[in-house]
């Protein structure tokens, strides 16, 4: 006999609330439980999210924002692509279809319940794979175009009534450089997306395909009603703000990320325009569409309570406008990898300080505002086969009003952890000779910014290195007079030879005994 749930009963909504909620939770542990490679089991590198039958967002996981705000595009964009039939699978990687970065490996499931002939949710894996082919090792180097950073998949089957596509399997395998990293971690977000639309046949069984339906598209009201109310209690206006990306790799010319924030609070509605933003660039920090969205996202949800639902309602009462063919909205064939994980930051860092004038004792000041992404790649001599390591690097939090940042953290677009010195050493012919607290590097202020870190990684064999960070020439900013954070460094060290500063963004090949140094920023100071 199904249970009752009233649409009406705050509690009702709550219980399914978190219902929905804990499912996508479930997913991204058993992703992280099951996953073959140390970048998603180690620092969690994935998100998991629960849509209804538009497609709309209705449950995320606790995972990344960077992800899971473009999440909901490739999500349209795989259903509207596909007939997708009981037992498909969709997979995508495209930028230019609702995807972040070629590394980001979408699987899109259609749930469907009883006999109906068309879904009634979707669930979705993302996760970052520590390569996809191109010219780099890891597929996160100063790239041109999007064809040099690996492998481009637009939405296909992964799997057909049920069964993987062993020819797909194969085409994504044989163009990457660790393809059974790859099939483990795949088969990994294929057992979450399982586990997904498991229970939420569960959750249907239980209450009824009506009231889950109905639920469903309260819990959107109540997540636009909360969005719309908070936004009323903003200042009027239209609040600007600029910051710069130190340059592409390609050039040293710095680009520049503009923002004009309009709050009408009483329409309960905020429009955020982008124009004024430098044009696409040649190198490879350039953002496509659903980054800028997705950063827009976060922010805007970080005004809220950190129980309020993260549901696709959020942005009902939200405008975002950024123009085609500029670094916030780039169109093919630009280069996106350091997009996702740079320029996305420092979207963030713009819009924070644009809400900083209409609620300055909120905003906190700039954190990192960058990755500071390193990739390595080369033969592993313990074994003999290929090896490619990824990980970005934590950095200071921004301080705020009454508190001083938060030391050595992943903030904003990313929720990742890092990888144990053990997992590391064991995973791959590396060393770590330190790793700690870089000293003094948050800003100054009545409340300082958080340090950065530190990291030391000796290489155990000849190896390709590669940087994709920034925050060289423009440090973390401070607010309300807060001095700002100290700014990030990279050194190659090799035997007898003096220290080598590397550029923000570059490749290049490290003997046997180099030492690569990575030093984070703080964060910027409050008051």
């Amino acid at each position: 006999m199904k249970k009752s749930l009233s649409i009406s009963d705050p509690i009702a909504l709550a219980i399914f609330q978190s219902g929905i909620h804990s499912i996508a939770e479930e997913m991204g542990a058993a992703l992280r439980r099951t996953a073959i490679s140390p970048n998603i089991k180690e620092r969690r590198d994935y998100s998991c999210a629960i849509f209804d039958a538009q497609r709309r967002v209705i449950a995320m996981g606790d995972h990344m924002p960077v992800h899971l705000g473009s999440m909901p595009m490739s999500v349209k964009i795989a259903a509207e692509s596909l007939p997708l039939q009981p037992g498909d699978m969709a997979m995508l990687n495209d930028p230019y279809a609702g995807g972040t970065h070629l590394p980001d490996i979408t699987l899109v499931l259609p749930v469907f319940i009883e006999k109906h002939s068309s879904p009634f949710f979707y669930v979705a894996a993302r996760a970052h794979h520590a390569d996809v082919g191109g010219m780099f090792a890891g597929s996160m180097g100063p790239a041109r175009e999007i064809y040099q950073e690996g492998i481009r998949i637009p939405p296909v089957r992964i799997m057909r009534g049920g069964e993987i596509d062993r020819e797909m399997l194969s085409l994504i395998l044989h163009n990457v450089r660790t393809p059974e990293e790859r099939e483990g971690d795949l088969a990994a977000q294929i057992g979450a997306c399982r586990l997904g639309e498991r229970r939420l046949r569960e959750i249907v069984e239980k209450y009824g395909l009506d009231d889950v339906s109905a639920l469903a598209e309260a819990l959107l009201s109540y997540s636009d009603r909360l969005m719309r109310a908070e936004l009323q209690k903003l200042t009027a206006g239209t609040f600007h703000a600029e910051d710069f990306l130190d340059d592409d790799g390609v050039s040293d010319e710095p680009l520049r990320i503009a923002v004009a924030i309009t709050i009408a609070p009483e329409a309960g509605s905020l429009t955020i325009d982008f124009s004024g933003s430098s044009p696409q660039a040649a190198g490879s920090i350039n953002a496509v569409y659903a980054i800028t969205w997705s950063a827009c996202f976060y922010v805007l949800r970080c005004l809220l309570a950190e129980d309020a639902p993260a549901t696709a309602g959020l942005m009902n009462s939200i405008t975002v406008l950024a123009p085609e063919g500029t670094i916030v909205n780039a169109r093919p064939p630009a280069a996106v990898a350091g997009g996702n994980v740079e320029t996305s930051q420092r979207i963030v860092d713009v819009l924070l300080r644009a809400l900083a004038q209409a609620a300055p004792q909120r905003i906190p000041a700039a954190s990192a505002g960058t990755m500071s992404n390193l990739t390595i790649g080369g033969i592993d001599p313990r074994t003999g086969q290929t090896f490619t390591y990824y990980e970005t690097t934590a950095g200071g939090m921004g301080a705020r009003l009454g508190l001083d940042g938060i030391s050595g953290i992943h903030t904003h677009m990313t929720n990742s952890l890092n990888t144990p010195v053990e997992a590391l050493e064991y995973a791959y012919p590396f060393r770590v000779r330190s790793y700690g607290y870089r000293q003094g590097s948050g800003g100054d202020g009545q409340y300082r910014g958080g340090d950065g870190l530190v990291r030391e990684i000796e290489l155990l064999t000849d190896s390709q290195v590669t940087l994709l960070s920034d925050r060289r020439k423009f440090p973390p900013y401070g607010l309300a007079g807060g001095q700002p954070g100290a700014g990030s460094r990279a050194l190659l060290i090799e035997s007898g030879k003096d220290p080598v500063e590397l550029p923000s963004k570059c490749s290049v090949h490290a003997a046997k005994g180099a030492r690569i140094r990575i030093e984070t920023p703080g964060g910027g100071g409050w008051g």
